[in-house]
């Protein structure tokens, strides 16, 4: 279980886990794009191969801004 106040540790779960091939595509990703909200945390991720998005994941905070979810579509 990933302690959501160390990012970094959280990020690095997520990038293990993309080169643990959940991107459902046999090309690597090569682009990884961020958004943010009006108060700098990140709201989704997209990663594509190309110009095409493969994936994106779209976190959810609470009211006091901990992050409680991560959706990928």
């Amino acid at each position: 279980m990933i302690e959501w106040g160390s990012y970094a540790e959280a990020y690095k779960a997520i990038h293990d886990a993309i080169k643990g091939k959940i991107t459902g595509t046999r090309e690597p990703i090569d682009k990884i794009e961020f958004t943010y909200d009006a108060d700098g945390d990140i709201e989704t991720i997209k990663f594509s191969v190309g110009a095409s998005v493969k994936f994106t994941l779209t976190f959810g905070y609470d009211a006091n801004k901990n992050l409680t979810s991560i959706t990928r579509s």
